[in-house]
């Protein structure tokens, strides 16, 4: 059988980091994960000539902390007649400045009081242009921090820790400042524990005062069981925002000052996603007053809304999902997109005709399509009556068939989040898999986003119920339409999707194996152990301590390993600040002492998502040998997955 090419995307992962664009002038800079150089990621920069360069030397690694999860880090700005690159560095998440032909980076932030405890994100150019705005995350010995800070760029808060200088704060989590066009304001988004970003945020509006900080605040729209998200101003007293106050997240314009907010084009669609990283950026104001707009339900499309008329028109472009980190100037967008036959890349896009230029593919060279596989989206009825949302990879290949007569197996992917979704994209961790046989159905279980609020909130106090439910129901209709064997069937996901994973094998009987990437075994040691930005967010997803410990060991798979007789494979990141390894070391445990066949591959270096090349391709040979092991056929080309009892 044909071995894949085993280098995958370079861009980082669509749950776990966001691949950047953005126009500066007629060059474009983005930012792209190296799987190659152990992971980092780099910034990059095509100028108007055409050449594509990095911009930082090899020893840089662009990446915050802020929330793990991180986010937008880096900003090109006018520096001397050219252009320097702001950015936080991984290793001391301490900001620097890099100058126009220098390859030397210059301290912006003074070295914290102890390592990485001061991280930054969500980089905005302050109206005087001698500063930058942050998000900083502060950890200390009293706990964690969030203040919106003013950062000078000309280094003198590596000198002087108190010359970076606090905005605005008050809130256990801020995001999205931005200043009013005449420089007298600023607004951002703020919200608290116990919610998350897509429960409940709040416009804020604050009056600069002469000191810089943001005096006079006012909420202007949100609250408690309302999602708000990006402010952008339209003018010095007006603003736009995204909210959910209709079930879906759509576009309004509100005063400065407070108002009724205006819908400007009511759909039963989003215009925006879960704030999972800072920095997403889902519509523009165009300079001739129109807004680009991301928008859709099972795909994404472009379109250029009239924010005076309500009129919105598609633009015709060949993909279907694109990255929440779009970039105009004039009538040109610059942004990271994928479609169903091609994977992700760096397009630049004319508005007015809607020619693409692709400046830069995640992948060298895409494999022969009759390896790759062709998606549909389909919806299927769950329990209840429920529709669930799906993405369906029949397997295809030339050479990779089964025996005459004979159904394929089947693999339901489970996304992660779970407050998140797939999106039907050519992906070639899918096609791996479609490539030999094996067909993928990629689920967006009740709770995933997409599909507005109401759909979010079933997994609410459900998780572990809900979830495995949908995928169940999926996996049923694919068995009962004659396209999957029913008895070779498997699940697997991630973070959360690897919960979904473990639940659904040691709560049903419908999947033969699964595999668990960095995911949650129980709930009352990860509560404590996880990072601070999810810290809450069990409460909503299945209750509160310690009222409902009952119910945090009932749901929880490590209770079940009892009624579990199928194999498991389980793979963990070592440095992994969001599921700790303890997670699947307690699963490995159980799975021990009940002699229950499982592999566990644990990878120094990780943390939560695989970022290097070795990494991602022993997973995935990890991955296929275990199902051909359980499915009964043997991969060639792959190493054997040893399994112990």
């Amino acid at each position: 059988m044909r071995k894949l090419d085993q280098r995958f995307n370079p861009f980082a992962p669509v749950n776990t980091a966001s691949s950047i664009a953005c126009s500066d002038g007629d060059d474009v800079w983005w930012s792209e994960g190296r799987p190659a150089e152990a992971g980092r990621t780099v910034v990059v920069r095509r100028t108007a000539a055409g050449a594509v360069e990095d911009v930082l030397p090899p020893g840089w690694n662009v990446r915050t902390r802020v929330h793990e999860y991180g986010g937008m880090c880096w900003l090109p700005v006018p520096a001397g007649g050219g252009t320097a690159l702001v950015f936080a560095n991984w290793d001391d998440q301490r900001v620097y400045r890099l100058d126009p032909g220098s390859r030397a980076p210059v301290a912006l932030t003074a070295a914290p009081p102890q390592p990485a405890a001061w991280r930054y994100a969500d980089p905005v150019l302050a109206p005087s242009g001698t500063a930058m705005w942050w998000v900083r995350e502060a950890h200390g010995d009293d706990g964690i921090t969030r203040s919106i800070v003013a950062v000078p760029l000309d280094g003198s808060g590596d000198r002087n820790p108190a010359a970076v200088r606090e905005i605005a704060g008050g809130s256990d989590f801020l995001a999205s400042p931005r200043p009013s066009p005449d420089g007298r304001r600023i607004a951002w988004i703020a919200w608290d524990h116990p919610r998350m970003p897509w429960d409940g945020t709040e416009l804020r509006v604050g009056t600069l005062d002469d000191d810089g900080t943001a005096g006079a605040v006012k909420t202007v729209l949100g609250g408690e069981s309302e999602s708000v998200l990006q402010p952008e101003w339209l003018d010095e007293d007006t603003l736009y925002a995204v909210t959910d106050r209709s079930g879906w997240w759509n576009l309004y314009r509100i005063g400065a000052d407070g108002g009724d907010p205006e819908p400007l084009c009511p759909r039963a669609e989003e215009f925006a996603e879960p704030l999972w990283q800072l920095g997403y950026r889902t519509y523009l104001p165009l300079d001739d007053g129109r807004l680009l707009v991301r928008h859709g339900t099972d795909t994404d499309t472009i379109g250029l809304l009239d924010p005076r008329s309500g009129e919105l028109a598609d633009v015709d472009l060949p993909f279907t999902a694109w990255w929440p980190t779009l970039a105009a100037a004039g009538t040109t967008l610059t942004a990271v997109a994928a479609g169903t036959t091609e994977p992700a890349a760096v397009v630049r896009v004319d508005l007015a005709t809607g020619d693409v230029e692709r400046l830069r593919s995640s992948v060298d060279s895409v494999p022969d399509p009759a390896y790759l596989p062709s998606v549909r989206s389909v919806t299927v009825p769950g329990p209840g009556e429920r529709d669930v949302h799906a993405h369906v990879y029949p397997p295809r290949s030339p050479e990779a068939t089964g025996r005459e007569g004979e159904l394929p197996p089947y693999v339901v992917f489970v996304h992660g989040g779970p407050t998140s979704r797939s999106q039907a994209v050519l992906d070639l961790s899918k096609a791996y898999f479609t490539s030999r046989g094996i067909g993928v159905v990629d689920v967006n279980y009740g709770g995933s986003s997409g599909y507005g609020r109401a759909y979010r909130e079933r997994l609410r106090r459900q998780w572990g119920v809900v979830d495995v439910e949908d995928c169940v129901a999926v996996a049923g209709a694919l068995v009962a339409s004659g396209e999957a064997d029913g008895v070779r069937l498997a699940i697997r996901g991630g973070s959360a999707g690897g919960w979904t994973t473990l639940a659904a094998l040691t709560g049903t009987d419908v999947f033969a194996t699964g595999a668990s990437y960095y995911g949650v075994a129980e709930l009352e040691n990860f509560v404590a152990d996880t990072h601070d930005f999810e810290s809450r967010y069990i409460e909503g997803l299945v209750g509160s301590l310690p009222e409902d410990r009952d119910v945090y060991v009932e749901r929880a798979p490590l209770s079940h390993v009892d009624r579990l007789d199928r194999p498991v494979l389980l793979l963990q990141g070592l440095e992994d600040q969001v599921v700790p390894p303890s997670q699947a070391e307690l699963f490995v445990a159980a799975l021990a002492r009940k002699g229950i066949p499982h592999a566990y591959l644990a990878f120094a270096g990780e943390q939560h998502g695989f970022r290097r090349a070795e990494t991602v391709i022993a997973s995935l040979e990890a991955e296929l040998s275990f199902y051909g092991q359980v499915f009964g056929f043997t991969p060639p080309s792959v190493p054997v997955l040893a399994l112990s009892r």
